[in-house]
């Protein structure tokens, strides 16, 4: 038993002892004394402590909140409260809550604050940024405790918008909605993230989606240098309550995917049929590296086992990947649960 007085090197060595992660943290140790041989200066020791900081932070907000889905909504600060952009932010918010999403904003003015606003403070998340100058978090993102996190560094913020985000809608914005935007699309592109939806939308009456991202993606289709299927990467819809669809139907019978040794696992509420599955080995067989599609079940992020579609994924098909997502979420199956509640990533417990 160790005393009150025991330091932080002791207690940790304690909790270690039964610890289910204890190699990933014993890793994590020996890598923080690996920089103490070589940080020595204030600004290393700084950056490295503001890092973790934020990292514990972070975790510690959504930890409680694992089993629902949550929307992140990108856009400008600058948008006023009389604004179409605005106005439409906010029924982003508020339509995302109905359908039981969370919302998870920047913490800060305009679309943040619109869509924060619409969604409620119970259900909402910021995650605000310190700045030379001062950032306020909004005032109906304020209200919400422990769900609004200050980071130190835009890095870490940035982690944790695609790290708990499970769709993505972005309203006009500036530099740093496009910033969030290419860093979202880099990041599912490269498989670092999950497929989720990224949904572009703006008023009526806003020209600003309406040519110029498919112009660019065109473009760069046509100079090889993204696939021939990337831009299904980005959906668009024309109205708050489009968007919240696209996203529903999105895990209508998805629910993530998995890197395992026998290769990407697409795993599903419900098991697929066989009909199904000759279905899939007719249409995608340019999603294979090698091998064929397997069915099988796997283990979720709850420990749940799960129906799945298992295959050695071409890495370079990302576009061909949503395709399939989309064929397998508009197969006519037997209802259940999940199927009903795709805003829960887990509905053990769900009322029926």
């Amino acid at each position: 038993m160790l005393s009150p007085a025991s330091g932080p090197l002791e207690r940790l060595g304690q909790s270690l002892v039964d610890h289910p992660h204890r190699l990933l943290i014993e890793r994590s140790l020996h890598s923080i004394l690996e920089m103490a041989r070589i940080a020595d200066e204030t600004a290393d020791w700084q950056l490295i402590s503001g890092a973790l900081s934020d990292l514990h932070d972070a975790l510690s907000a959504f930890h409680p909140h694992r089993r629902s889905r949550k929307v992140t909504v990108f856009g400008s600060a600058r948008s006023l409260p009389q604004s179409s952009t605005y106005q439409l932010a906010e029924q982003v918010g508020r339509e995302a809550m109905a359908a039981g999403f969370e919302v998870i904003t920047g913490a800060g003015g305009g679309v943040m604050e619109a869509a924060n606003r619409g969604a409620g403070a119970e259900h909402s998340f910021g995650l605000n940024i310190q700045l030379p100058f001062e950032q306020a978090p909004n005032p109906y993102v304020a209200a919400a405790g422990d769900r609004l996190v200050d980071f130190r560094y835009f890095f870490t913020r940035k982690l944790f918008f695609l790290r708990e985000s499970d769709a993505l809608v972005v309203l006009p914005g500036g530099f740093g909605t496009l910033d969030e935007l290419f860093e979202a699309l880099t990041l599912i592109q490269t498989g670092r993230t999950a497929p989720i939806p990224v949904v572009l939308l703006a008023p009526a009456a806003s020209e600003l989606w309406q040519q110029w991202p498919q112009d660019l993606l065109s473009g760069l289709e046509r100079e090889g240098l993204i696939g021939p299927d990337d831009g299904g990467l980005v959906s668009h819809a024309g109205s708050a309550r489009e968007a919240i669809d696209l996203i529903r139907h999105f895990y209508r019978v998805f629910h993530t995917t998995r890197v395992s040794d026998d290769g990407l696992e697409l795993l599903l509420h419900v098991p697929l049929a066989e009909a199904d599955l000759l279905a899939i080995r007719s249409g995608f067989q340019d999603l294979l590296s090698s091998g064929d599609f397997e069915l099988g079940e796997s283990c979720d992020d709850n420990d749940l086992l799960r129906p799945c579609l298992r295959f050695d994924f071409d890495q370079r098909r990302a576009g061909r990947l949503y395709q399939l997502i989309a064929a397998i979420n508009a197969l006519d199956l037997p209802r259940c649960d999940d199927l009903l509640h795709p805003e829960q990533r887990s509905c053990l417990g769900s009322p029926p």
